[in-house]
């Protein structure tokens, strides 16, 4: 388990903000409950509306880009949108990511609990295996 600091948060933060600091949006989304931190921090960064729904002209956001379920379901929904997520376990196409990374290692977010990330982590294990 890789675990992320707040540290790093702020820089993914501030990266971010920087990538999208001119482009035109209605706000910011995120996607519950890992991009909801990040949301907040690039809403106060962009001085743009936190969003309680994905709009067709937000910036949605999420943790972590892992197997592109969650996002690839906003990205149908809202096309036209902007998608960001702090880390990209794959190379971006219509994304942007503060970090892209080859590990596939579990990573722990500093807002979550570290018991119940390693639970998680042996459940997603065991659910790819098929042995759940």
């Amino acid at each position: 388990m890789r675990e992320l600091s707040w540290t790093q948060f702020d820089q993914a933060v501030a990266g971010l903000a920087r990538q999208f600091d001119t482009t035109p949006m209605t706000g910011i989304y995120g996607v519950p409950r890992g991009g909801l931190c990040l949301a907040v921090a690039l809403s106060h960064a962009l001085q743009q509306p936190l969003l309680s729904d994905p709009d067709p002209d937000a910036l949605i956001v999420d943790d972590v880009y892992e197997t592109g379920r969650t996002l690839e379901a906003l990205h149908d929904q809202c096309p036209h949108a902007r998608f960001a997520v702090w880390v990209s376990k794959r190379p971006p196409l219509w994304w942007q990511a503060a970090v892209v990374t080859d590990h596939s290692e579990w990573l722990l977010f500093p807002w979550e609990n570290k018991t119940l990330a390693r639970a998680d982590e042996r459940a997603y294990q065991d659910s790819r295996r098929g042995t759940r």
